[in-house]
């Protein structure tokens, strides 16, 4: 079964720059063969797989190939992909130490590797979760702890129902990903305090509102249209001074502190109280990875922690479960260990320099084309207009299936979005997706590659 997975997988990862990134129609609808009533009999794992591989991969989207542009995206870094199937094939419960000390030890590793590249306090909390969607929803859990701890209150134990106040504050431009972890703690998505945002997405300094000890201020580093940051540095002392509690989404641009020539764009984002990040995306770890940081270890415990249960025998001074919302989960960190292992310093800093570099490339060839760019492109952040019919002209892009970028709206303003994101993406790759994205624009638009009105 396994030598059929192998060669099934190693087939198509040889073919995946090769095949159009979306998948045919006809493709999508041999889907059903998968389906119909539940076997009443076993069948032969090898015919199972076997089968699977070759009708549930004709359908996939070639996302882990070269020319994929759509959301923030990694490809699966080679050593990633060889620690996921060793990691299945061990089917480690990362959860204690005691249920799996290789899982406990790569997880614990790979966490001070993490910050030590991003430059964070060396003796933060970490917590490898799904992505940063719960990465958010940990730290915060951690702040809404702090905070109301501060007060006499005791959160995980008495709930939110006559707790005091907490104010949240985000900018204009915050991602739907921590408003969803706000609402799942019981924050609310709409008691937020909303503070203006500058031409790129950047929370405006001026504009923040008076904060205090009950306040969490929530920054983010990558905005996932225009790649901008928040400016971190005077935020998070201001934050600091009235005793607010300082979270920052970092999902894919807080890696920009893992690149020296791109640190300054986060400069003072080590100052902050908690942050969350992915690993699928920038770092190109498969999916699905991502972690949350707590400078205050205790605080994020705390929030994370499951105790009173005496069947689970706790260990050593590092638990993995009580600092993530999870009990029983995959190990996780051992794909994460994999790729920072194999990558390096310099090698991550490479990855975001390339690919940095490729948008930018992106970002002069559509300009060149006539087309207009409507964002500072500050990292691996690619948006352009086609006029009134850039949603046509998007759609047409992701059907000629050369590669595939995502619609957006941007200012009010239709957009198509390029995300350059993966370790396989190369100049040829760029230059065979200009040349696609510049004809299929010129034949929607009709007329020389201009802007529709």
């Amino acid at each position: 079964m396994l030598d059929a997975a192998a060669g099934a997988a190693i087939d198509y990862l040889r073919g995946i720059g090769d095949r159009l990134v979306l998948p045919g129609q006809a493709d999508v609808e041999h889907l059903a063969v998968l389906g119909g009533p539940l076997p009443d009999q076993p069948e032969d794992p090898v015919a199972v797989v076997e089968l699977l591989a070759r009708v549930g991969g004709g359908a996939t989207v070639a996302s882990t190939g070269p020319r994929y542009f759509g959301f923030v995206t990694g490809g699966t870094h080679p050593a990633a992909l060889g620690a996921a199937w060793l990691a299945a094939a061990w089917d480690q419960n990362g959860a204690y130490d005691v249920m799996s000390p290789t899982a406990a030890r790569l997880e614990e590793i790979a966490a001070g590797w993490v910050l030590d590249l991003l430059g964070l306090p060396a003796d933060a909390a970490v917590g490898l979760v799904t992505g940063a969607t719960m990465g958010n929803l940990a730290a915060l859990a951690a702040a809404r702890h702090a905070l109301l701890a501060r007060q006499g209150w005791d959160a995980e134990a008495q709930g939110l129902f006559g707790a005091p106040p907490v104010t949240v504050v985000v900018g204009e431009e915050v991602h739907v990903s921590l408003l969803k972890a706000l609402a799942l703690l019981g924050l609310g998505r709409e008691r937020v305090v909303r503070v203006a945002a500058d031409d790129q997405g950047r929370m405006r300094a001026d504009a923040r509102p008076p904060l205090d000890d009950r306040t969490v201020l929530c920054l983010q580093v990558g905005n996932v249209n225009s790649g901008a940051s928040d400016p971190c540095a005077g935020l998070i002392r201001a934050a600091h001074e009235a005793g607010a509690w300082v979270h920052v989404d970092g999902a894919f641009g807080l890696w920009l502190a893992a690149a020296p020539s791109r640190r300054h764009q986060v400069a003072g984002v080590e100052l902050a109280d908690s942050w969350s990040t992915d690993a699928h995306k920038w770092l190109n770890v498969s999916y699905d990875s991502g972690l949350a940081i707590c400078r205050h270890p205790d605080a994020l415990r705390s929030a994370m922690a499951a105790t009173g249960a005496a069947y689970l025998q706790v260990g050593g001074a590092r638990e993995a479960e009580h600092h993530v919302p999870e009990m029983s989960r995959r190990a996780r960190g051992i794909e994460l260990w994999a790729t920072l292992r194999s990558l390096g310093r310099e090698g991550v800093a490479a990855l975001v320099e390339r690919t940095c570099g490729h948008a930018r490339r992106f970002a002069d060839g559509l300009t060149a084309a006539g087309f207009s760019v409507l964002n500072e492109v500050v990292a691996n952040q690619v948006l352009v207009s086609f006029g009134a019919r850039t949603p046509e002209v998007v759609a047409a892009v992701q059907a000629d299936g050369t590669c595939w970028c995502g619609g957006t709206t941007w200012h009010g303003v239709p957009a198509m979005r390029i995300s350059v994101s993966s370790w396989r993406t190369t100049e040829h790759d760029v230059v065979l997706s200009l040349e696609a994205i510049r004809r299929v624009a010129t034949s929607v638009l009709g007329r020389g590659g201009a802007p529709g009105r």
